[in-house]
């Protein structure tokens, strides 16, 4: 049996504050996770690499990425993938907050606990 098909909103889910400046909430499908990020300007760089493919939309703001040894600036409506395995981060440009759409096929099973509010969406699955 299929659940009843959800409505979500980005703006009213519960957000995780992972540190100053940098919060983020989800939501997935049976083999996709989406991560809408909220990066405020001067927080705090973190370079890191993980197993996921990552491809990354900007919804609002300007970043500079750094992917591997490229270093690229990105606004709005831009899209770029961060390959597996890379060294990355992202730091906003300017005064405005950058919200970002991180998608990761799969599902990276270390941030599962930002969709447990999906879990009925899930049943007999």
């Amino acid at each position: 049996m299929r659940a009843k098909t959800q409505v979500y909103n980005w703006d009213t889910l519960e957000k995780e504050h992972v540190r100053p400046g940098v919060s983020r909430c989800a939501f997935r499908g049976d083999n996709v996770l989406m991560v809408m990020n909220w990066l405020q300007p001067g927080m705090e760089v973190r370079p890191h690499s993980h197993p996921f493919e990552q491809v990354v939309y900007i919804v609002k703001g300007r970043i500079r990425f750094s992917i591997g040894d490229d270093v690229v600036e990105a606004g709005p409506g831009s899209v770029l993938r961060i390959p597996p395995d890379v060294e990355h981060c992202g730091e906003p440009i300017g005064d405005e907050p950058v919200h970002n759409l991180d998608v990761f096929s799969p599902i990276r099973d270390d941030y599962r606990h930002l969709v447990d509010y999906q879990a009925a969406d899930f049943v007999d699955r």
